[in-house]
């Protein structure tokens, strides 16, 4: 397929790569930020949490062939992992009684989440 057709095609590989690019360049825990690998008790499962003034956002991706249906708890305080606010659709997480997260994941599926909700942007001043 050339570009032109996929320019039109709001499902193609060229605008899911524009689109990745884009929230990539929004989020600058990913650049400027520490960051912590989540122990996971599925090995196909890769968690990584970015921390950066006082933000964090927690990157899941399913190297399995299969769908994984996932339980984790952010690392974070109950109160500042309580929402997982998803970067790329409305398919949001809000903790379990018991601290938390249960997210199914496609094959070959990923998520990425703002930690903590909205919030965010009252505490990016803070350093």
């Amino acid at each position: 397929m050339n570009a032109a057709n996929q320019r039109h095609d709001p499902n193609s590989l060229l605008n899911w790569t524009e689109r990745i690019i884009r929230i990539r360049k929004e989020v600058p825990e990913i650049g400027w930020g520490d960051f912590n690998i989540l122990d996971m008790s599925d090995k196909s499962i890769l968690a990584v949490r970015y921390d950066w003034r006082n933000n964090s956002v927690l990157i899941l991706h399913n190297f399995a062939p299969a769908p994984r249906e996932i339980e984790f708890a952010t690392g974070l305080g109950k109160e500042d992992g309580d929402r997982l606010i998803s970067l790329f659709s409305n398919d949001h997480s809000t903790q379990m009684a018991n601290g938390k997260h249960r997210i199914c994941l496609d094959a070959y599926g990923y998520r990425w989440y703002r930690v903590g909700g909205l919030d965010y942007l009252l505490k990016r001043r803070e350093f």
